[in-house]
């Protein structure tokens, strides 16, 4: 019989995670604070976390073995992660399966958006040196957050989640927050600015204090459009601009956001 950590568990939650994961401790801060623990404490999203452990082999819960062929370190085993993916299923039913890896598709905001359109969502979390081959064939999908190495997959299970539940309706307290934000079409976010007027002889620009929303929309654009041209021309060639951005940026001469 599994244990299951339920972290919180709604009738009707936005979206649920499933974290299958050795170390689910490792979620604790993310879902009791912040606009994610909120979120949980709501009800919106539901999340509950799985240790393969738990299926582990004989007296000692065994989850990882040395790799045929040789080599360093272990690699953990196929039938502990096939069994907590069968008790998810038998308890709260079918899931969207993903598998946090080097060799899974890059995440990005597109593809946070397209999680986020999903009711339930398992993120599949690997240690030591590896995950057996055969754990692939029983996912859907297979997602890696940047070309860099993790001890683990739970600092990954972490970006996914949060980047995806604060697309659901409901989780992020203004709706228009997530559409203004970088990436969200492809272009970086304009720059912001707060008390006080003046810091250090530092000012925001004046349109901001002029009151006319029309002009403040108009040079927010283009404060994004050319923050992206200058940091991330690779967003442009991804989503080159258009007509109307194109003209937006050339009519402007206001100086450049820094």
């Amino acid at each position: 019989m599994t244990s299951m950590k339920t972290t919180a568990e709604a009738e009707t939650p936005g979206i649920t995670f499933e974290l299958v994961t050795l170390f689910p401790e490792m979620f604790d801060g993310l879902l009791a604070t912040t606009v994610i623990g909120k979120a949980v404490a709501a009800g919106t999203v539901a999340v509950h976390r799985t240790n393969p452990r738990d299926f582990g082999l004989g007296n000692y819960r065994q989850v990882d073995d040395t790799p045929y062929g040789g080599g360093p370190g272990m690699i953990m085993r196929v039938e502990p992660i096939a069994a907590a993916l069968d008790a998810i299923a038998a308890a709260r039913g079918p899931s969207h399966r993903v598998l946090l890896t080097p060799r899974g598709r890059r995440f990005d905001q597109e593809a946070a958006r397209a999680l986020a359109a999903r009711p339930r969502i398992t993120l599949v979390c690997g240690r030591y040196e590896g995950l057996d081959e055969r754990v692939a064939s029983l996912v859907d999908d297979q997602i890696c957050i940047g070309d860099f190495v993790l001890a683990g997959g739970e600092l990954a299970a972490a970006v996914v989640l949060e980047a995806t539940a604060r697309l659901v309706p409901g989780v992020l307290g203004c709706g228009l927050s997530a559409g203004d934000e970088s990436f969200s079409a492809g272009r970086l976010e304009y720059p912001q600015w707060t008390r006080p007027a003046d810091w250090n002889g530092q000012a925001p620009p004046a349109v901001l204090l002029s009151g006319d929303h029309a002009a403040i929309a108009r040079w927010r654009r283009r404060a994004s459009l050319r923050l992206t041209q200058a940091l991330r021309p690779d967003l442009l060639a991804s989503v080159p601009l258009t007509a109307e951005e194109q003209e937006l940026l050339d009519s402007g001469d206001d100086p450049e956001p820094k």
